[in-house]
């Protein structure tokens, strides 16, 4: 990768584009926001704790622009742009070296982000950005890892991440107009209509996606109605492009607890307190898509 050209200056002035990106973990939404990001043509590397994640990822990547080329949204050139782009690395040292902007996307725990932050900020360089793509923990509670708390952000990005516009980000007390201004500047490279919502406990998308979806888990437990029935309600309704449910089975519906147990936690016990079903099916691996079952069976 070569040497970037982002930086900014002492007086927070110098802007320009940034050129260099490591995403960590190789996930859902980790590789979607790698193949986002290589797509726009900037060097991207893929980083996660094996080998063997960082291949399912990227076979992930050459799966969903196989899809695009076959239904002619993606060109044979734009594939071969993201490709060209997009490396893994297992070696974090290697995965962050240069780079302009990290962005992490591992699994909401915040200890785990916090030793991310901390271990690839021993190998990255002043000029180095640092993003999280968490749904709902507090920024407050992760921008203590960075050694520069001005070049802290929030990147929440949305699943399929190559086909879902909206971009949600999150400026913590710290972050700096320069920082947030060069996310923003990414944001409509990789073609997202971004918006800035300050450091909150579910920001703006999560909070409201999150209600919705834990009352429809209720009237299910309460046999109000059946899943299907319910989340017709919204579809036809009121004119949402997928039901409550069935958007939870996509989420996954151990992120969607995990949400709900920080917002119980960090801002109403009883308005945001994970349904009895919610937590059953977790514990049972009913995990949604991504495990075959949730509200829905996609064996």
């Amino acid at each position: 990768m070569s040497a970037p050209r982002f930086s900014i200056e002492q007086d927070g002035t110098h802007r320009a584009g940034i050129t260099g990106v490591c995403v960590i973990g190789a996930g859902t939404m980790g590789h979607g926001i790698a193949q986002v990001i290589a797509a726009t043509g900037v060097l991207t590397r893929l980083h996660d704790i094996s080998a063997e994640a960082i291949e399912r990822g990227l076979a992930a990547v050459r799966s969903n622009l196989d899809k695009g080329v076959s239904r002619g949204k993606v060109s044979e050139a734009q594939r071969q742009l993201t490709l060209d782009n997009l490396r893994g690395s297992a070696d974090l040292a290697d995965a962050v070296a240069g780079v302009d902007l990290l962005i992490e996307a591992v699994p909401e725990l915040p200890d785990l982000k916090r030793r991310i932050f901390a271990a690839a900020a021993q190998h990255t360089g002043p000029q180095t950005l640092f993003a999280t793509n968490t749904s709902s923990i507090p920024l407050a509670q992760l921008v203590g890892s960075v050694p520069d708390p001005s070049r802290f952000i929030g990147m929440h990005f949305f699943n399929p991440v190559h086909i879902q516009p909206l971009l949600e980000v999150v400026r913590a007390e710290q972050t700096s107009e320069a920082t947030l201004d060069a996310v923003l500047e990414l944001a409509a490279r990789m073609g997202k209509d971004p918006i800035v919502v300050r450091d909150s406990p579910g920001f703006a998308s999560s909070r409201l996606g999150l209600a919705l979806g834990l009352e429809a888990i209720r009237m299910l437990e309460e046999g109000v109605a059946s899943a299907a029935d319910i989340d017709k309600a919204m579809q036809l309704g009121y004119r949402h492009p997928m039901g409550p449910l069935k958007l939870t089975d996509l989420i996954g519906l151990d992120v969607r607890l995990a949400i709900a147990e920080t917002l119980a936690r960090e801002i109403d016990a009883v308005r945001f307190a994970p349904p009895q079903l919610l937590r059953d099916l977790v514990a049972q691996g009913k995990l949604g898509k991504k495990s075959g079952a949730g509200f829905y069976d996609y064996a």
